[in-house]
């Protein structure tokens, strides 16, 4: 019978690696300590939000939870729609001294943030780092920012930590791809590596097929986003990801950005050609 952390190290990685399903599955860990047990119960609601339960980790979190999950619970809330209550209940906790410094809160903090792309207010809090999952999301912050310096000075404070982590292993793919050319095989190599060593994910098969379109190789991406959509049919990435192939190999895309639009109204594919149609509305008006 596997030991009490070799099951909460596998919990991790499946939350990680995007098999939220299988987190959630292999949750129930005995003996752990009050901090462990803690950082249990988030993953395993993060694992729920993930996958688009909302309500339950909102209907579950009192008003008694650690602050850990009443952070996690706020990021239920946001992504439920009151965006501005969660970032209220957000801010009243950091500025509370005694609980400022809690990690899940910053970490909460700075997804939200990124969620808004106020990039230099995500930062605020997760800058300083401190926990594998900060440093993972610095790197995704600065990626964001194009700032793939300061994402590659973040990633070697990981590599120093712990080479061989998860998180460690999935920044430097993210970092690979921001980067491009010659890296992006080296990416797709670490995503091929997941998929031997862990069970497949939709967040794996994204990876894989991200460097695959990089490479040219569109058909062999085209497979690898189905597969995932197999595994989530609401997935926002999967069906950006599709959208983009579909056009590169000539297919119309109108399925999939269908199915973005109705489960993903605020992606930035959504509102990039909801723009574009608008411009192309007053331009024609222009002329007309």
């Amino acid at each position: 019978m596997a030991s009490s952390p070799d099951l909460l190290f596998s919990l991790r990685s499946n939350f990680y690696i995007g098999a939220y399903q299988a987190a959630i599955n292999n949750s129930d860990v005995p003996g752990l300590s009050q901090e462990d047990a803690i950082e249990r119960d988030s993953l395993v609601y993060r694992s729920y939000i993930a996958m688009g339960s909302n309500e339950l980790v909102i209907n579950e979190v009192d008003s008694s939870a650690p602050t850990a999950l009443q952070a996690v619970k706020m990021l239920a809330v946001y992504l439920s729609g009151d965006k501005e209550g969660a970032k209220a209940s957000i801010q009243e906790w950091l500025s509370d001294a005694a609980i400022a410094n809690n990690p899940t809160l910053r970490l909460i903090a700075g997804i939200i943030y990124m969620h808004e792309q106020d990039y230099n207010e995500a930062l605020k809090y997760t800058n300083a780092g401190g926990t594998m999952e900060l440093f993972a999301l610095n790197v995704q912050i600065f990626i964001k920012m194009h700032r793939s310096d300061y994402a590659e000075k973040q990633l070697k404070i990981m590599q120093q930590i712990d080479e061989d982590h998860t998180l460690t292993q999935l920044a430097n793919a993210w970092l690979n791809l921001a980067v491009g050319g010659s890296k992006i095989q080296e990416a797709y190599l670490i995503f091929q590596d997941f998929s031997e060593k862990y069970q497949m994910s939709g967040k794996i098969l994204n990876g894989k097929a991200v460097c695959c379109m990089h490479m040219g190789r569109f058909d062999e991406a085209e497979q690898l986003l189905i597969d995932a959509l197999g595994k989530n049919t609401k997935d926002s990435e999967t069906l950006a990801n599709l959208v983009v192939c579909s056009l590169h190999l000539g297919k119309s895309p109108s399925r999939f950005f269908g199915q973005l639009k109705l489960s993903n109204p605020e992606h930035i594919l959504v509102k990039r050609a909801a723009a574009a149609e608008d411009n192309f509305e007053r331009a024609m008006q222009s002329v007309a």
